[in-house]
C-alpha cells in the first residue's frame, strides 16, 4: 500500500483533533444565555437552523452561565460566538486572545448590590468588611470595584466570595454571603422575592456584545452574516412582541414571568452596533482592570480598543433589515 507523505499525515491528524467549530464546513456552533433575550428567541424560533440546513449544516446550541463561561467556550474553539459584557470582550483581548465583537445585542445597568430584606446594610459605606459574591470576569464584577472605586473602597476592603452569578443568588438567600453583585433575570428574581437594591447606578450603563474570533471573522464572514441577521431579527421580534418575549424568556428559565418583566425592563435593544459609545462606557474601568491585575501588565489598551470592534457587517445588516 502506498504511504502518503508526512506532510499529507500530519494535514489529516489535525483536521481529526481540531476543535469544535473550527471549520467553515462544518457545524454552527454558538452559545445562548438566560442574560440574552435575544439568543433564546433565535434558539426558540429555530431561524438558524432553518436557514443552514440548506448547507447540509448544523446548529450546536452551548447553554453560558457567565461571560467567563462564554470566553472559555470561544476560545478553546467549542464555539464560533460567544455572548460577553463589553468589559469582558476587551479584557479577553486584552490579554492576548484573538476576540472580535460584531455585534452588541443590548445595553443595560450590569449589575446592583443586592442585600436581603432584613440586611442592616443601607449603603456602600456599610458593606466594608463583609462577604460579597461575584463572578470574577464578568460585568457585576466590575460593577462592585467600580462601585468600591466611587465610594473610596477596593477590592482589599470588602471579602470577595467568587461564586457563577445563580450561586451567588442562593449564597445571599442562605446567608452566606452580606451582598451580592447581581446579574439579570436571577437579580430580578431575587428582587420578586423581597431583596433590595442598596446601590444602583445607570451611568455606569454598558454594551452587551456578541462576539467571534478572528479566524472565524475572516474565513468565514457568511457564517457571521447569518448570524448577525439572526440577532438583528431577533431584536426587532422583542421591541414588536414584549410580552411575547416575557412569556419565553420565562419559560426558558423557569422563572414567574412577572420577575421577567423586571429584568426586561432594564433592557435596551437599541444600540445594536458597536461603535464609539460601547468603548467610552468600557474606558472608565480600564484602570480598576489593571489595579486588579485582571489585564496582564503588558497589555496595549489603546491598541485593543481601536481593534476590538468589527461592526462592518452589523452596520450592513442592521441598515437591511430597517423598516
Amino acid at each position: 500500500m502506498k504511504q502518503l507523505p508526512w506532510r499529507r499525515l500530519f494535514a489529516a491528524a489535525l483536521a481529526v483533533f481540531a476543535p469544535l467549530g473550527a471549520s467553515a464546513a462544518g457545524d454552527v456552533s454558538l452559545d445562548y444565555a438566560y442574560y440574552s433575550p435575544p439568543s433564546l428567541v433565535i434558539r426558540d424560533q429555530g431561524w438558524l437552523e432553518e436557514h443552514f440546513a440548506e448547507q447540509n449544516r448544523s446548529v450546536k446550541w452551548v447553554l453560558s452561565r457567565g461571560s467567563n463561561n462564554s470566553l472559555e467556550f470561544l476560545n478553546s474553539g467549542a464555539t464560533q460566538f460567544a455572548l460577553t459584557s463589553s468589559i469582558s470582550a476587551f479584557v479577553s483581548r486584552a490579554n492576548g486572545q484573538p476576540v472580535k465583537t460584531v455585534y452588541s445585542y443590548l445595553w443595560a445597568e450590569p449589575s446592583a448590590l443586592v442585600v436581603p430584606a432584613d440586611s442592616p446594610i443601607q449603603s456602600v459605606d456599610d458593606i466594608r468588611g463583609k462577604r460579597v459574591a461575584a463572578t470574577k470576569g464578568t460585568d457585576p464584577y466590575f460593577f462592585l470595584l467600580r462601585t468600591l472605586e466611587r465610594h473610596g473602597l477596593g477590592s482589599r476592603d470588602v471579602r470577595i466570595v467568587h461564586l457563577q452569578h445563580p450561586e451567588g443568588r442562593t449564597a445571599l438567600e442562605q446567608g452566606r454571603v452580606d451582598v451580592w453583585a447581581g446579574l439579570d433575570p436571577h437579580m430580578a428574581a431575587s428582587e420578586a422575592g423581597g431583596a433590595r437594591f442598596v446601590y444602583r447606578n445607570p451611568e455606569f450603563g454598558l454594551g452587551a456584545f456578541l462576539n467571534t474570533s478572528e479566524r472565524v471573522l475572516s474565513e468565514d464572514p457568511e457564517t457571521v452574516e447569518a448570524v448577525l441577521r439572526a440577532y438583528e431579527r431577533a431584536r426587532q421580534w422583542i421591541i414588536a412582541h414584549p410580552e411575547e418575549t416575557a412569556d419565553l424568556v420565562a419559560r426558558e428559565t423557569g422563572l414567574p414571568v412577572e420577575v421577567i418583566r423586571l429584568q426586561l425592563a432594564r433592557y435596551d435593544f437599541s444600540r445594536p452596533i458597536p461603535g464609539q459609545a460601547h468603548l467610552d462606557a468600557i474606558r472608565p474601568v480600564i484602570p480598576l482592570l489593571q489595579a486588579d491585575n485582571i489585564l496582564r501588565g503588558t497589555a496595549d489598551v489603546e491598541g485593543t480598543l481601536d481593534t476590538l470592534l468589527a461592526a462592518d457587517i452589523a452596520e450592513r445588516v442592521v441598515q437591511d433589515a430597517a423598516p
